[in-house]
């Protein structure tokens, strides 16, 4: 009887340090990632009355082809990191009767990428709402210290303009 006791007592302590080690934190969840991935580069290169193979260059193959919609590609993408809230990206793409990119719609939109608006291309900028913004207050570094080389060599770099590729051909072979 003593022995069964133990036993049972034992087993349920097993059990129940089991099911405390399967939400323990600092458990490591992966990222989850599906379908297309699509950047606001990607949609800038794309122009009214491209080919469906233009465009699939340039997109990938689409998630979703619908065979009621036959000239709509649905394009889909989703993260959810470890643990935390998923996060979705749709666009869609329409051609016209001619096989020609007629318009799209979604998450992305044409115009300026994200990168050219935080660089202040195109007249535009970005800038921090007031509430984040953090008064400068930088200290500098002493003289012949660590800091103050590094310093000057961060403004002594020459910028390097990055050239852009040539957009496709969007007339028609």
């Amino acid at each position: 009887m003593q022995k069964t006791k133990l036993l049972q007592t034992s087993l349920t302590l097993m059990g129940l340090l089991a099911l405390a080690g399967c939400s323990f934190p600092g458990v490591y969840k992966i990222d989850i990632q599906q379908g297309n991935v699509v950047t606001q580069d990607m949609i800038d290169q794309l122009r009214p009355g491209m080919t469906r193979s233009q465009v699939r260059f340039i997109m990938g193959n689409p998630l979703l082809t619908d065979t009621f919609h036959a000239n709509r590609w649905d394009y889909l993408y989703s993260i959810q990191p470890g643990g935390g809230k998923r996060l979705q990206e749709r666009v869609s793409v329409v051609f016209n009767g001619n096989e020609q990119l007629a318009g799209l719609s979604g998450d992305f939109l044409p115009g300026v990428s994200r990168d050219q608006a935080i660089l202040g291309e195109d007249g535009t900028s970005v800038t921090a709402p007031q509430a984040t913004r953090q008064p400068q207050t930088e200290e500098k570094p002493a003289p012949g210290s660590l800091l103050e080389q590094i310093q000057r060599e961060v403004d002594d770099v020459q910028t390097v303009p990055v050239p852009t590729p040539e957009p496709l051909d969007s007339s028609p072979q």
